[in-house]
C-alpha cells in the first residue's frame, strides 16, 4: 500500500435534492491586490463544480473526448456579482439542472459563503462534434439532465 492509497480523494461535491454541492476554499492564488477573490475566478469554481456535477451523475466527459465523440462547450452565460469572497473563505457552489434540449442543456450556478449568495450564474452547454458543430447529446446523459431537472435526487 502506497502513501497515496492512505489520501482522501478530491472533493467530488454530492447531490442533495437534484442540486450539486461543491466545496471549496480561497486560496491566495485566487485573490487580487485587495484580497477580494478576482471576478474571472468565479468561473473557474463553477466549471470545476459543473465537471465533477457530471462526472458524479455518470457522465464520462473525458472518454467521450478522446473516443471523439464530442466535447461541451459553454455557448452562453450571464453572471451577476453580488458580494466578494476572500482568502480562507470556505465557499460552496451549488448547481442545478434548469432545462435539457437534443444538444444543450442549461444550469444554473451559485456561489455562496453560508447562507449568502455571492455570485449567480446562467450558463448554457452544448454538446460539440470534434468539429465544433452542435450535436445530439447520447440519450442516456438527456435522461440524466432530465430527471435532474425534474428535481429527481440522483445518488450514482
Amino acid at each position: 500500500m502506497s502513501v497515496s492509497d492512505l489520501m482522501p480523494a478530491p472533493a467530488t461535491g454530492r447531490f442533495l435534492a437534484a442540486v450539486h454541492h461543491f466545496p471549496l476554499r480561497v486560496y491566495f492564488e485566487d485573490t487580487d491586490l485587495s484580497g477580494l477573490v478576482y471576478h474571472a475566478n468565479y468561473l473557474r469554481y463553477m466549471e470545476r463544480a459543473r465537471s465533477d456535477m457530471l462526472r458524479i451523475a455518470g457522465i464520462d466527459q473525458r472518454a467521450n473526448h478522446e473516443d471523439g465523440a464530442g466535447v461541451y462547450a459553454v455557448t452562453d452565460l450571464a453572471i451577476r456579482y453580488r458580494r466578494p469572497a476572500r482568502l480562507d473563505d470556505d465557499l460552496m457552489v451549488a448547481s442545478r439542472v434548469t432545462d435539457v434540449r437534443a444538444a444543450s442543456c442549461a444550469i444554473h450556478q451559485r456561489v455562496m459563503r453560508g447562507q449568502e449568495e455571492l455570485t449567480d450564474a446562467a450558463i448554457t452547454v452544448a454538446w460539440l462534434t470534434p468539429q465544433g458543430r452542435p450535436q445530439r447529446q447520447p440519450k442516456a446523459w438527456t435522461e440524466i439532465f432530465t430527471r435532474l431537472c425534474q428535481g429527481e435526487d440522483i445518488h450514482p
